[in-house]
C-alpha cells in the first residue's frame, strides 16, 4: 500500500452540499474516508492542515485546444506535457486534448503526441499532472456554414466507411474517443451510428441541424452538444433547431463555455435555469494564447489577436477562449450558482459523459483522489492527483 495522506479541516464541496469542517483520508490513490474532523484521525504518513480553504473534486476539461502557449495540433509529447502541468496548477486534473479539422499529415502527428504523453504519464512521472485521457474530435464533419473558427477547407462528409478509418485513433486501452459533428451533412446520422457501434462519444456541434434531424441524432447514439449556443443556428420563435431542441430535451446533456464572451451572463443563468446544473459542464475551449495575455499569436495559419480577454480571428470570429476551468468555475459562482452546483458541472458531469463517473468527478469513497483545495478568493493552493501532491501553494 503507498502511503497514506490525510487532509484535514477543509470545507468538502460534495454532490448535493458542503461540509463544515472535515477530513479526508487518501489510500492507495483512492480517497478511503471522509470523516468529521472532530474524530480521531487514523495513523498517517503525511499530515495536511487545509483550514480555511475548500476541498473540489479536480476539474476535468473535455474541450480545450491548447494553453501556455501549446496547440495541441502543432506539438509534441514534451508540448502537451507542458499544458498538463498549466492545467494542474489551474485546478484541471483530467483533460481531452482538442483538435481541429485538419489534413490527414496534421491528425497523425497530434495523435501520435497525445500517444505519447499518454504512455509518459502510466510511467508514473515524478510529480503528476493533468492526466490525458484521449482526444476530443471537433470536427471534421461540421456544417459549412457554421464554422466558427474552423477552416472549411478540411471539413468532410461521411460518404464511406473510409471516411472514419482514416482518422488516426489512440490504441491505448480505455482512450476515451469523442467527436463533434453536425448531424445534417451527408451521411451525418450514419456517421453517429458507427461511431456509437465503436464506442465513441459524439456530441452535436456546428450545427444547423432541425429538430427531426436531431431527433434522429439522438436515436442514433448522440447525446450532448458542444458550446451550446455557440457555432449552432440561433433560436427562432418559427424555426426551432439546436437551441430549443436542446433546452427541451431532458436526455441530452451540453456543455458552456462561461466566459462572459461567448454566452452573455444573463444567458448563462437562462440556459441553467432550464436544464440545471445536472445536465451542464462547463469546457474551456481555450486557445494556445491561455495565460499569455493580450497579443497577436499565431494559431492555426493565421493571426489570433486577443484584446480584453476576447479573441478574434482575421475574419472577425471569436477563436475559441482564453479562460481556465477555473476562470469557468469562478464566473458561476459569481453568477450565484453553488459550490456543490459549480463541483457537477466542472467535475461530475463532464465525468459522466466519458462515461468516468465512477471513478472520478466527487469526492466519495471509492474513486480516485483527484482533488483540488481553493481559498476564499477561488485561487488553488493544492492539487492532488491519483493520490499524489502535485501542487501546493498553502498558506503559511
Amino acid at each position: 500500500m503507498r502511503d497514506a495522506l490525510l487532509l484535514r479541516n477543509a470545507r468538502i464541496v460534495l454532490t448535493d452540499s458542503t461540509t463544515g469542517p472535515t477530513s479526508v483520508l487518501i489510500e492507495d490513490g483512492r480517497v478511503a474516508r471522509v470523516f468529521d474532523s472532530s474524530e480521531i484521525p487514523p495513523a498517517s504518513s503525511q499530515i495536511v492542515d487545509l483550514t480555511g480553504l475548500t476541498l473540489f473534486p479536480g476539474f476535468i476539461d473535455i474541450h480545450i485546444h491548447g494553453s501556455a502557449s501549446v496547440d495541441t495540433m502543432d506539438t509534441t509529447a514534451d508540448g502537451l506535457h507542458k499544458i498538463a502541468v498549466f492545467l494542474r496548477n489551474n485546478g484541471v486534473t483530467a483533460w481531452v486534448p482538442t483538435l481541429v479539422p485538419a489534413s490527414a499529415e496534421g491528425y497523425e502527428r497530434a495523435i501520435r503526441a497525445i500517444s505519447d504523453v499518454i504512455d509518459d504519464q502510466k510511467a508514473r512521472l515524478p510529480i503528476p499532472e493533468a492526466r490525458t485521457l484521449g482526444v476530443h474530435y471537433e470536427g471534421p464533419f461540421v456544417n459549412n456554414q457554421q464554422c466558427g473558427a474552423l477552416h472549411r477547407e478540411y471539413f468532410r462528409t461521411f460518404e464511406t466507411i473510409e471516411d472514419i478509418n482514416s482518422l488516426p485513433t489512440l490504441s491505448e486501452t480505455n482512450a476515451i474517443h469523442l467527436m463533434t459533428l453536425a448531424p445534417e451533412i451527408v451521411g451525418g446520422i450514419a456517421l453517429i451510428e458507427e461511431l456509437t457501434k465503436r464506442n465513441w462519444i459524439t456530441s452535436i456541434g456546428h450545427t444547423r441541424a432541425t429538430t427531426d434531424t436531431l431527433d434522429f441524432a439522438l436515436a442514433a447514439g448522440a447525446r450532448h452538444m458542444t458550446h451550446f449556443m455557440n457555432a449552432m443556428t440561433p433560436l427562432h420563435h418559427r424555426a426551432p433547431g439546436p437551441v430549443d431542441w436542446g433546452l427541451m430535451n431532458d436526455q441530452v446533456t451540453c456543455d458552456l463555455i462561461a466566459d462572459g464572451i461567448h454566452l452573455d451572463p444573463s444567458i448563462l443563468k437562462l440556459i441553467l435555469r432550464n436544464r440545471t446544473s445536472k445536465r451542464v459542464s462547463l469546457i474551456s475551449d481555450a486557445i494556445a494564447a491561455t495565460g499569455l495575455g493580450d497579443g497577436e499569436y499565431q494559431i492555426w495559419g493565421e493571426t489570433i489577436a486577443v484584446k480584453d480577454g476576447r479573441t478574434r480571428n482575421s475574419h472577425g470570429s471569436i477563436a475559441g477562449s482564453v479562460i481556465t476551468m477555473l476562470d469557468a468555475a469562478r464566473m458561476m459562482l459569481a453568477l450565484g450558482f453553488s459550490e456543490s452546483e459549480v463541483a457537477q458541472m466542472a467535475a461530475l458531469n463532464p465525468a459522466r459523459l466519458l462515461k468516468l463517473d465512477h471513478d472520478c468527478g466527487s469526492i466519495e469513497a471509492g474513486k480516485r483522489a483527484d482533488l483540488i483545495a481553493l481559498d476564499d478568493e477561488r485561487r488553488v493552493r493544492l492539487t492532488i492527483i491519483g493520490g499524489q501532491i502535485a501542487f501546493q501553494d498553502l498558506p503559511s
